[in-house]
C-alpha cells in the first residue's frame, strides 16, 4: 500500500510500533513514525496535517476479547478522539472486515463489529469502511499454508465442498485504498465489502482449479476435530503465553456457507476495479523472487 501511493507521488507516515527498529519491509521514502495506539497527544501530532488517515491497524490473533481489543476497538477509539479535536478533520478509511458483520460468531468479529461502531457515532467526521474478504500475496501468513497445499493438489476445507468464499489478491487490496484517497468525498459515510470480482465466490473445487497444477483431491476436516483442536490449543495459549489462531471462535467463522464481498458499489463510486482473479494472484504470489515465500 506504501509503495502504491509513493509511485503516485504521494508523502507517506506510516505508524509502527514503539520501541522497535526501523521496519525494512517499508519503503525507505516512507517516514516511519513510532507511536502506541492509544497515546492520543502523539497521533495529535502526526495526523495534524495529513490530508488523509488509513487506519488499517488490526489483531487477528487472540484467546480473548482483550487480546483483539487494543488494535480493532481501542485504536479505532482513540484515532476519532483525534480527528474530533482537529479543526478540519482528514478523511478516515477504516480497513475492516466481513467479519464484522457476524459479531455472534467470535470475539474477532466482534471486535471489528465494535470498532465499526464507534465510526457510525460518529457521523460528523469524513470517514469510509472497506471489508476485504480474505486476502492473500506476498506478506501473508495465514493463507500461504492453504495456497502452498493447493497448489500441491491437496485441499482441506473446513466447511462445506460447495461453501462460497471470496478473495482478494493484496495489490488490489492497495490499489482499492489508493481509489478511495481519490475519490473519498463520493464514499463518505459508505461501508464497501469488496473481493477480486469473481461473482459467487469460490468454492472449493474452484480454489483447487485456480490455485493447482491440474489433479487435486479435495478432503474436508470434520467440525468435530476442528472443535477439540481448537480448544485444546486455546488451553495451550494461556498456559504458555501466545496469541493462538484457531480457537472456537474461528471454527465458527470456518464453518460458515459464505463470505461474499460485491464491488459494484465501490467500483461506482471510485472506479476502481480488481485486476488479479485467483488464479492470476497466486500465480504472481509465486513466481520466483517473491519474499518469504516459495513453490
Amino acid at each position: 500500500m506504501v509503495s502504491n501511493l509513493l509511485e503516485r507521488g504521494c508523502d507517506v507516515r506510516a505508524m509502527v510500533r514503539p520501541g522497535q527498529e526501523k521496519d525494512p519491509r517499508v519503503p525507505a521514502q516512507c517516514q516511519q513514525c513510532p507511536v502506541d495506539l492509544t497515546d492520543v497527544e502523539s497521533l495529535k501530532k502526526i495526523v495534524a496535517g495529513s490530508s488523509a488517515v488509513v487506519y488499517c491497524a488490526g489483531s487477528v490473533r487472540g484467546g480473548s476479547p482483550a487480546d483483539f481489543a487494543t488494535a480493532n476497538v481501542k485504536g479505532v477509539q482513540v484515532m476519532i478522539e483525534v480527528l474530533e479535536g482537529l479543526t478540519d478533520a482528514p478523511p478516515l478509511l477504516l480497513i475492516s472486515s466481513l467479519a464484522a458483520t457476524r459479531p455472534q460468531l467470535s470475539d474477532y468479529a466482534r471486535s471489528k463489529h465494535d470498532g465499526e461502531q464507534i465510526l457510525f457515532n460518529s457521523p460528523q467526521l469524513p470517514w469510509t469502511i472497506i471489508r476485504p474478504p480474505a486476502v492473500y500475496g506476498p506478506g501473508d501468513r495465514e493463507m500461504l499454508a492453504l495456497l502452498k497445499m493447493a497448489r500441491r493438489g491437496l485441499i482441506a476445507h473446513t466447511g462445506p465442498v460447495d461453501q462460497r468464499l471470496s478473495l482478494l489478491y493484496v495489490e488490489d487490496l492497495a490499489e482499492a485504498v489508493v481509489a478511495w484517497l481519490f475519490n473519498w468525498r463520493q464514499c463518505r459515510g459508505q461501508i464497501y465489502a469488496i473481493d477480486d470480482g469473481r461473482p459467487g465466490g469460490y468454492n472449493w473445487k474452484a480454489i483447487a482449479e485456480a490455485v493447482g497444477r491440474g489433479r487435486y483431491r479435495l478432503f474436508r476436516i470434520p467440525r468435530a476435530l476442528l472443535e477439540i483442536t481448537a480448544n485444546i490449543n486455546l488451553f495451550f495459549s494461556r498456559v504458555m503465553g501466545y496469541s493462538p489462531m484457531l480457537t472456537p471462535g474461528k471454527v465458527r467463522e470456518l464453518v460458515q456457507t459464505e463470505w461474499l464481498g460485491d464491488n459494484a458499489s465501490y467500483s461506482a463510486a471510485t472506479l476502481w476495479q480488481p485486476r488479479f482473479d485467483l488464479h492470476q494472484g497466486t500465480r504472481t504470489m509465486f513466481e520466483p523472487g517473491n519474499p518469504g515465500i516459495s513453490p
